[in-house]
C-alpha cells in the first residue's frame, strides 16, 4: 500500500553539554572504533542537523501523542519506553526502546491547517515574512570555513521549490538531491583534465569580477558562484554517491527507499555536512489513516533507529541536533473515508542530541486530544530552541548589511526546559 502521493493530488488543489569528553563514545574514537570519516567528524567538533521530515502531517494519535481508549484515540495501544512513564503509540517499537535518547514537545499550535503555511512556520520559526529556513541559517553559521560539501542538503523523491535562504547568500540554499542518486552531470567532460578544468574556473571568476566591477549586480554574480562552487565540492565526493550500501546497513536500515536515503544521509553527516534532511513522503492519510500508518511507521520507525544508534554510537549525536516533525498533526475525528485530516491546533514533533535535555517531555493535550492542555509551543519558540541549543544567539542580528534582521523572532523564546 505505497503512498507517495500528496495532498494536493487526492484531495485538493553551540551545546552546553561538553563534547564527549570522558564518555564511551569518545572513548571509542579515540581507540580506533571507527571509521576515519566518523572519527574526523567527531574530532572536528563542527555541530550539524539532522532534519527526518514526515510529509504530509503524522498523525499524533499514531505516533507521540496516544489517547488509546479515548473517544478519537483510536486502535493502537500506547506502550512504555526506555523512560518511565513515558509512553508513545506501539506503532513505534524500535522508538520506544531509544526515548531515553529524545525528548517529545506534545503542545505545537501552529494556528494553521496548511500544508504550506505549516511548513513555513515550522521552517523559518516566523509567521510571515521572508526568512530563512533552518537548514540555510545552520549552513550559514554553524558550517566550518570552506566545508567539504554543501550546507544545506535535502534527500527526498520531490518539492516545492522554495526560497530556503531568503535573505542569505545563494550558497546556503538547499540543495535538493533526488533519492540517492547523484546531481547530474557531475562529471568533467571528456578531454578536459584537471589542469585546464581550473584555467577555466579561474576565468570564469575574473569574469565575475569584471562584470561586478562595472556595476553587475552582486547577488547576480553570487548566486552564480555559488552553484559552481557547489558543483565544485560536489564533484569532489562523487564517491559518496556511487558506492552501493553494503549488505549489512540495507539489512540494518531496510531496502525500501527511505532506508537507502538513510544511509546516504549518515554518510553525508560523517563527511562534513551541515544539515542533512531527509523527506519519508506519505503520511497525508485524508483515507484509511490507521492503515496508513501502520506502514508508514513501520517503515520509519527501524530505520530511523539504526540512524540514531549510529550517531549515538559514533559519538556524533553530541554534536548533532536530531528533529522528527510534519507541518502539522491530524484531526481528532476520523472523517467518513476513515481518515484524519489537517491539524494544526494540537500536535507532537520529536527532537534530541545536541543541547538537548533527554527523555523529557514538554506540554500535554488534553484527554481527547483536541486542544493544547498545557505549555503551547509555536514554531518561533522551536527554532529559538533549536539553535540555542546548537550554541547560537537567537536574540543577535543576521551576519548582513542594511537594517538589523534578528535571527530569531523576537516575540518568540526557547523551550528553556528543554536545553541542557
Amino acid at each position: 500500500m505505497r503512498r507517495e502521493i500528496g495532498c494536493n493530488r487526492i484531495d485538493h488543489e553551540v551545546s552546553r553539554r561538553s563534547f564527549v569528553a570522558g564518555s564511551a563514545a569518545g572513548a571509542a574514537a579515540v581507540g580506533g572504533l571507527l571509521t576515519p570519516a566518523q572519527a574526523e567528524a567527531v574530532k572536528s567538533g563542527q555541530k550539524r542537523i539532522l532534519q527526518v521530515f514526515l510529509q504530509g502531517g503524522v498523525s499524533q494519535f499514531e505516533s507521540w501523542d496516544p489517547k488509546p481508549g479515548t473517544k478519537y484515540g483510536g486502535p493502537f495501544r500506547s506502550i512504555p519506553t526506555s523512560v518511565p512513564g513515558t509512553h508513545i503509540s506501539e506503532l513505534l517499537p524500535h522508538t520506544a526502546q531509544r526515548m531515553h535518547l529524545l525528548s517529545i514537545v506534545r503542545s505545537v499550535d501552529l494556528k494553521t491547517n496548511d500544508h504550506r503555511i505549516g511548513r513555513l512556520r515550522l521552517e523559518k520559526g516566523r509567521t510571515t515574512g521572508e526568512f530563512p529556513y533552518v537548514g540555510a541559517v545552520a549552513s550559514k553559521y554553524l558550517a566550518p570555513p570552506n566545508p567539504p560539501l554543501p550546507g544545506y542538503l535535502h534527500i527526498t523523491t520531490r518539492g516545492l521549490e522554495d526560497n530556503t535562504n531568503a535573505f542569505l547568500g545563494a550558497q546556503h540554499a538547499q540543495l535538493k538531491l533526488l533519492g540517492v542518486n547523484a546531481p547530474e552531470n557531475l562529471a568533467r567532460p571528456a578531454g578536459i583534465n584537471e589542469e585546464a578544468a581550473q584555467r577555466r574556473n579561474e576565468f570564469r571568476r575574473l569574469a565575475n569580477e569584471r562584470f561586478a566591477g562595472r556595476g553587475g549586480q552582486p547577488a547576480f554574480t553570487e548566486a552564480f558562484d555559488s552553484s559552481f562552487e557547489m558543483a565544485r565540492r560536489l564533484m569532489k565526493r562523487k564517491s559518496l554517491f556511487e558506492q552501493e550500501p553494503s549488505a549489512k546497513d540495507v539489512e540494518r536500515y531496510g531496502s525500501h527507499p527511505f532506508g537507502v536515503r538513510c544511509i546516504l544521509a549518515r554518510e553525508l553527516l560523517n563527511n562534513g555536512a551541515t544539515c542533512v534532511k531527509v523527506t519519508h513522503h506519505g503520511y497525508d492519510t485524508h483515507a484509511e489513516n490507521f492503515n496508513f500508518h501502520l506502514e508508514q511507521l513501520d517503515e520509519f520507525d527501524k530505520t530511523f533507529c539504526m540512524l540514531l544508534d549510529d550517531l549515538h554510537d559514533s559519538g556524533m549525536l553530541e554534536s548533532t541536533l536530531v528533529l522528527v516533525y510534519s507541518e502539522f498533526g491530524r484531526t481528532p475525528k476520523l472523517n467518513q473515508r476513515y481518515g484524519r485530516d489537517h491539524w494544526g491546533a494540537s500536535f507532537s514533533v520529536a527532537l534530541g542530541g545536541c543541547g538537548i535535555v533527554p527523555g523529557a517531555v514538554v506540554g500535554s493535550t488534553n484527554a481527547d486530544g483536541t486542544e493544547v492542555a498545557k505549555r503551547e509551543v509555536r514554531g518561533g519558540h522551536l527554532f529559538h530552541t533549536y539553535f540555542r541549543a546548537l550554541g547560537l544567539d537567537t536574540s543577535a542580528n543576521h551576519d548582513i548589511t542594511g537594517r538589523p534582521v534578528p535571527i530569531g523572532d523576537p516575540a518568540a523564546a526557547p523551550i528553556e526546559e528543554l536545553l541542557a
